[in-house]
């Protein structure tokens, strides 16, 4: 089984979003209830969210280490729909209750996130919140099967990778 996709690793059992061994690495673990994020070396989690709570979720994933730098932000400007700057590396959305935008950084792992695992890992997360089912992400076996159908892809091309999400999680059931 492929143990990553982009910026979502293996870790152990878990799931885990981010570099949770880099030095004061700040990483996003995927559990049954929620997100949980951490910073290496520290607990307890320092920012946890239950699933129920999202109503919307979505990734942002710089390609390449330097690109989530502060000093990157400058390129936000030029291409705002780039993930740039000190967000370059973050999820967003929207909490319930009270309704309100939420989000949480993670760190970039040393290698560079290939561009078809971060189209299909972005694509991914917008899926799971159109159908209302943000909880398969805390699923390890159901996200383990996605990742093992989704990280072949590796063209820049983003509509084959859409639908190569859509029929995955239709595939297994969502």
């Amino acid at each position: 089984m492929p143990e990553h996709l982009g910026p979502l690793e293996l870790v152990g059992a878990r799931w885990v979003i981010g570099d949770a061994t880099r030095k004061d690495g700040l990483s996003l673990l995927l559990t049954p209830e929620g997100l949980e994020q951490h910073r290496r070396g520290e607990t307890p989690a320092l920012v946890s969210t239950e699933w129920t709570q999202l109503m919307e979720l979505r990734m942002r994933a710089a390609y390449q280490k330097w690109q989530a730098s502060p000093g990157a932000g400058i390129f936000g400007g030029f291409q705002p729909r780039a993930d740039f700057g000190r967000d370059g590396c973050s999820l967003h959305g929207i909490r319930r209750d009270p309704y309100e935008p939420w989000s949480v950084r993670y760190t970039h792992h040393e290698r560079r996130y290939k561009g078809g695992h971060v189209i299909v890992l972005k694509t991914l997360f917008n899926e799971l919140t159109e159908a209302k089912a943000l909880d398969r992400l805390g699923d390890t076996e159901w996200l383990g099967a996605a990742v093992a159908k989704l990280s072949p892809y590796t063209s820049r091309y983003a509509p084959k990778g859409i639908q190569l999400v859509k029929e995955t999680i239709q595939s297994l059931g969502v």
